[in-house]
């Protein structure tokens, strides 16, 4: 078959493609991406642009890595994919080894799944599988925080902000779940114990029917880009032991050194009963995620009728995304990540706090690998991207957030484009 010009693909996209949270036929034409390498898209227009979003966060290495090509020629080789009911093999072995040793050392049992929204729901699945095991049915809801964002599919949907998040049209439909108010303390330094009353009046008043505490340490991603301080962690976590509630940690977002730390959880030292990753598992190759969990709970959900976590995908543990994720793991730890991280963190300080008194800007926040730009009002998506793309920049702003992901790769230069970039969209809004 022959090739698609940039034109073609671009007719054939609108007349037959449906985009992320875009309208069918949208009015916001895609861009066409004709190859990436390194932290760089080339553009079917001619334009080369820095990927300053990682697509979507999760290309940490940056684009057609020798290393990580390498490990998906040489599994191709040997199998593409394989059942995982009943077989087993060497990529998904090697990977669940390596999760076990690098989370926090309650966490021993690895389910390999799809994606970042399926992990969610294997993760609730887990929860409410445990104390059905235990024979509580009563805990059958869960508890988490406004702000948050945890996917699209179902049960990821009911733990979403249910006002400020993008899933409000179906909340006569999805699971009723609590929802506290999220804390706004950014710094230990400024840590306050009113932070914690929300989550601790509802665990008193309702812990008999909560299973589990769902949030996204450290960072909340998609709910508003939103950081506050690992105080609340610590604190949140003393009162699931105290009101026996499970916790879960998102990591899909922070996992594999976005924050700083290899994973959230670790900026304030607690370990948390299961816990969701995602996106850089394999270095933004494939889709692949894990929930990892406890043998508290993975036992008394094997030992207790009907004997089995009742989750399965099809393509569970592919091969081929075992194989890479392995490869991208080991490449971010050959590596020193932490200071390329730190470096990062100090430029986009350097680049972005400048904004914060212009007069378009309500907050700007720098945590590691993360810079976010938060306006009065929200922007024009069509308008706001094609002044970065003249830039040579690509960012997805939405809503009122202009903020930047980008590889750990990124360099010096690059970082600064991007933040300049940002600026020239603060100096065009009226």
């Amino acid at each position: 078959m022959s090739l698609l010009t940039p034109e073609q693909v671009r007719e054939i996209d609108q007349k037959y493609l449906w985009h992320p949270y875009q309208p069918m036929h949208g009015a916001i034409p895609p861009y066409v991406v004709e190859s990436a390498q390194g932290v760089y898209l080339q553009l079917g227009d001619g334009r080369r642009v820095i990927d300053g979003m990682a697509s979507w966060w999760c290309m940490i290495h940056g684009y057609s890595h020798s290393r990580l090509n390498q490990a998906l020629h040489d599994q191709i080789e040997k199998m593409a994919h394989v059942m995982f009911g009943g077989l087993t093999h060497e990529p998904a072995a090697g990977l669940a080894e390596k999760l076990v040793e690098l989370t926090p050392r309650a966490l021993q049992s690895v389910f390999l799944c799809d994606s970042g929204s399926v992990a969610v729901e294997v993760a609730i699945k887990m929860a409410l599988q445990y104390w059905i095991a235990l024979g509580k049915i009563g805990k059958s809801r869960l508890v988490t925080l406004r702000n948050g964002y945890h996917g699209d599919t179902f049960a990821a949907m009911a733990v979403c902000d249910p006002v400020n998040g993008m899933h409000h049209l179906f909340k006569d439909v999805l699971p009723q779940h609590f929802f506290v108010e999220a804390p706004t303390c950014r710094d230990d330094v400024d840590w306050e114990s009113s932070q914690i009353e929300p989550l601790r009046q509802t665990l008193e008043s309702h812990h008999r029917e909560i299973a589990a505490l769902i949030l996204e340490p450290i960072v909340q991603g998609a709910g508003g880009m939103r950081f506050y301080c690992p105080e609340y962690l610590r604190q949140a976590r003393a009162l699931c032991d105290e009101y026996d509630v499970l916790m879960i940690a998102d990591e899909i977002a922070t996992g594999f050194g976005r924050t700083g730390r290899l994973f959230a959880v670790e900026h304030a030292g607690i370990a948390p009963d299961i816990m969701c990753l995602g996106k850089s598992l394999t270095g933004g190759y494939m889709t692949l995620a894990a929930t990892l969990t406890t043998r508290r709970v993975s036992e008394a959900i094997s030992n207790n009728p009907p004997g089995a976590l009742m989750h399965g995908p099809t393509f569970m543990a592919n091969p081929l995304a075992c194989s890479v994720a392995g490869a991208s793991i080991e490449l971010l730890l050959s590596g020193d990540w932490q200071q390329r991280v730190a470096e990062i963190e100090g430029q986009l300080r350097d680049g972005l706090m400048g904004y914060a008194d212009h007069p378009a800007v309500a907050d700007v926040r720098v945590l590691g690998a993360i810079g976010v730009v938060e306006l009065k009002e929200p922007l024009d998506m069509a308008a706001t991207q094609e002044i970065l793309l003249e830039q040579g920049v690509w960012l997805r702003p939405f809503g009122r957030l202009l903020y930047t992901m980008p590889p750990f790769i990124t360099e010096a230069p690059e970082v600064a484009a991007i933040c300049s970039a940002i600026g020239v969209v603060l100096d065009s809004i009226d």
